[in-house]
């Protein structure tokens, strides 16, 4: 008889702590406030769910991350969860807000890698921003490659509008750019009798030649040698974009044979024309601008990468030309 008070007990328990525990969970899942004044969360690309949480936690919009974490995996939605720039309220449920995040991004996240041209810039946007989820889509990838400045269009990760247009983009690009670059690297330029414009296309040219930061500023030194020469640059990334696009590669940089260097009639083809091309080929980096500024005051007039992609340098055309049957 004494045992049936603890079986009662436990029974009680068993039947008691999973409507409590559900009480609690559905508690926990309520709006934290009454307020509806909206206000800006950011969600970075590549971001966990984990991280969210506490940042939704701090900034006030859920009450418990850890619920909020099984709400999501209960919901099946984690990998549904969108980066960008959403506008949130603490009057929300957190099973609302969940759901706001997989498609309710105002902004959406857009990375642009060094060394691209601005026709692949404009696909890398319409593809972000030309989504099922977005019907404020007013981007104009004709319009954006038509204005955009070649060589100025700063390559980084950007939050953009949904509903942004091709000029709202190339003004927010250059923009970064004038931050990004201080002005003294202009100055700094001037040693070598370049100009604002020509800066930028050789940093454009480093971009696309050089395979890590250590080699910049040396091809950036080899270059400006060989252009107080007189010797023509012979660079294959300028044959490269003088070529454009490769349909049958599906590519904007083609591969370059020894026929190209005389039958590509370009004045971006730096075999045929010697000195800089007329413009930038590619949107440079930060690293590669400043080794345009600041090159290596080196020997070498000459420089090729073999298959693993090191680099070999050579002062002579003997050497380089051994290095060439050596290496390639």
């Amino acid at each position: 008889m004494k045992k049936l008070p603890i079986f009662a007990i436990i029974f009680i328990l068993l039947i008691l702590t999973p409507v409590a525990l559900n009480q609690y969970y559905n508690y926990q899942l309520q709006a934290p406030s009454t307020d509806n004044t909206l206000q800006r969360f950011v969600i970075k690309p590549g971001q966990p769910v984990t991280q969210i949480a506490r940042n939704l936690k701090k900034a006030g919009l859920i009450k418990n991350a850890l619920v909020f974490r099984l709400l999501v995996a209960q919901m099946g939605i984690g990998k549904n969860i969108q980066a960008g720039d959403f506008r949130l309220a603490p009057n929300m449920s957190a099973r609302d807000l969940a759901g706001e995040l997989t498609h309710g991004a105002i902004d959406i996240w857009i990375t642009f890698p060094e060394g691209l041209r601005v026709e692949e810039m404009a696909e890398i946007i319409e593809a972000s921003l030309k989504i099922p989820e977005n019907d404020k889509y007013a981007f104009d990838k004709k319009e954006f490659i038509k204005i955009a400045s070649e060589g100025y269009m700063f390559p980084d990760t950007y939050l953009i509008a949904k509903d942004a247009t091709a000029q709202d983009i190339t003004t927010r690009l250059r923009t970064t750019f004038d931050e990004k670059v201080d002005p003294k690297t202009f100055e700094k330029s001037v040693e070598n009798n370049l100009s604002r414009e020509n800066l930028v296309t050789l940093a454009s040219i480093i971009e696309r030649e050089a395979k890590t930061n250590e080699e910049r500023p040396i091809i950036a030194g080899i270059l400006i040698n060989r252009l107080n020469a007189g010797i023509a640059l012979q660079v294959d990334a300028t044959v490269q974009y003088a070529k454009g696009y490769d349909s049958a590669k599906n590519s904007w940089w083609p591969s370059v044979s020894t026929p190209d260097y005389q039958s590509v009639d370009s004045l971006y083809n730096t075999y045929l024309y010697p000195g800089l091309p007329p413009s930038p080929i590619a949107n440079p980096g930060i690293e590669s601008i400043r080794s345009a500024a600041e090159p290596t005051d080196t020997v070498y007039m000459y420089y090729l990468h073999d298959a693993d992609g090191k680099i070999h340098y050579a002062q002579t055309i003997e050497e380089h030309n051994r290095n060439i049957r050596e290496f390639l």
